[in-house]
C-alpha cells in the first residue's frame, strides 16, 4: 500500500493506492501538519485521530508527503521521524507543497510560474525538470501575501480600523467573535494563530459582490504578485503561471484580472492538489 498526501496548514489528505494505481479507500482528511508550526507531539496526536490511518499503519510500504513547512531540512526530517514512527513499515519522503502544486498544475513538464495560495502562500520556477525558488518563505508573520491567514489580518485590522463598509462591519461582528480580548487571546495565546486568521478568509467569498472585497482581493493578489511572482520577471514572457490552494481557486477572475494589467499569462487552476498527485504517482507505477 502506497499514501499519497499533501498537507496545507489547515487540511490534510491522504489517499492510499494498491502497486496498480487502485484506489483503496476515499480520501481521508486530518487537520494539517506543519511541521514549521507543530511539534512532533501534536503531529503524532493529528494522525493519531484518523481511524483509517491506523486501520492500515502497518500495511503501508511508501508514503509520499508533501506539506507546507516542509521546505527546510530541520522541519522536513522532524515530520519524516514521527511518518516513520507512526508506520513501521513505510519509505517516507518528506517534500514541500510546491513540489505537489507543479505536479498537480504542471502539464507534460512544461516550465512555468508555481504559485499556492491557500491557508499560507508560495511561488516557485519549474523548468521542466526541477523546481527553483529565489526566497524562502519565512511564514505568516513576515511573508504569505494573499493567502487566507494575510486576508484574515487585513480584514480584522479594517473592521477594527473602521475601513470596512458599515454593512459589511455589522455582518462581520454577527459571524465572528470580535472580543478584543478573545482576538488577542487566539492570537498570542492559542496554538496555530496562522490557522485562525486564516479561518475569517470565508468571509470574503460569501461577500464577494462587494466593491470593498473585491478590492481588497486584488490588492493582496498584487502584492503577492510583485514579491512572489516578478522573482521570475525574465521567464513571465515564455511560461504561464499556475495556481494551487483554495484561497486562488476562489479568486479566479480577480487573479486573472490583476494578471492581465501586470503582464503575464495565468494558467491552471486547482484547488487542492491532491488528485494530480495520485495521478502523477500512478502514472510512475506503469
Amino acid at each position: 500500500m502506497i499514501f499519497i498526501t499533501d498537507s496545507g496548514s489547515t487540511k490534510c489528505d491522504w489517499i492510499g493506492i494498491d502497486e496498480h494505481g487502485n484506489k483503496l479507500f476515499e480520501k481521508e482528511r486530518t487537520k494539517g501538519l506543519n511541521p514549521a508550526i507543530l511539534s512532533p507531539e501534536e503531529l503524532l496526536l493529528r494522525i493519531q485521530e484518523s481511524d483509517i490511518l491506523r486501520k492500515h499503519k502497518e500495511y503501508v510500504r511508501k508514503i509520499y508527503f508533501y506539506g507546507a513547512g516542509c521546505g527546510t531540512a530541520m522541519a522536513a526530517k522532524a515530520l519524516q521521524k514521527v511518518l516513520q514512527n507512526y508506520f513501521p513499515n513505510a519509505e517516507v519522503t518528506v517534500a514541500e507543497d510546491t513540489l505537489a502544486a507543479v505536479f498537480a498544475t504542471v502539464e507534460n513538464h512544461e516550465p512555468a510560474v508555481v504559485c499556492i495560495m491557500g491557508t499560507g502562500s508560495n511561488c516557485a520556477y519549474f523548468d521542466g525538470h526541477k523546481t527553483h525558488q529565489k526566497v524562502n518563505s519565512l511564514g505568516y508573520v513576515l511573508m504569505d501575501d494573499a493567502s487566507g491567514n494575510y486576508y484574515g489580518k487585513q480584514l480584522i485590522r479594517d473592521y477594527y480600523y473602521k475601513k470596512m463598509p458599515e454593512n459589511l462591519r455589522v455582518s462581520f461582528q454577527e459571524k465572528y467573535n470580535v472580543d478584543t480580548d478573545y482576538i488577542k487571546n487566539k492570537l498570542y495565546k492559542q496554538p496555530n494563530p496562522n490557522v485562525y486568521l486564516a479561518s475569517f478568509a470565508e468571509f470574503m467569498f460569501v461577500n464577494k459582490d462587494a466593491t470593498y472585497i473585491t478590492d481588497l482581493i486584488k490588492s493582496g493578489f498584487r502584492i503577492f504578485a510583485e514579491n512572489m511572482i516578478f522573482q521570475f520577471k525574465d521567464k513571465l514572457d515564455q511560461v504561464p503561471v499556475h495556481f494551487a490552494g483554495s484561497i486562488a481557486f476562489l479568486s479566479q477572475d480577480e487573479i486573472r484580472e490583476v494578471a492581465a494589467d501586470m503582464g503575464f499569462r495565468v494558467g491552471n487552476f486547482v484547488k487542492r492538489p491532491i488528485e494530480g498527485l495520485v495521478s502523477y504517482h500512478t502514472k510512475k507505477l506503469a
